[in-house]
């Protein structure tokens, strides 16, 4: 199952929803699915623009873990 970490990253940063928003130029219901984990497809170009501010990988963004059995 893939994850979203940006609440993490956010927080790690110091930087809110709004101003990713405001930043990345994405409507902050869409910022706010990903810092929710709540998208179920995943957008390259709104991945790219969030990496593009807060200048890290998709890598940091998403994560895999395995689903509990």
């Amino acid at each position: 199952m893939v994850k979203s970490n940006l609440q993490a990253l956010l927080d790690e940063k110091g930087i809110t929803r709004y101003k990713l928003a405001k930043d990345t130029d994405i409507k902050f219901q869409t910022i706010d699915n990903y810092y929710k984990d709540k998208v179920v497809r995943y957008d390259s170009y709104i991945l790219s623009q969030i990496c593009k501010v807060l200048e890290c990988q998709v890598g940091d963004i998403l994560v895999y873990q395995k689903d509990e059995e």
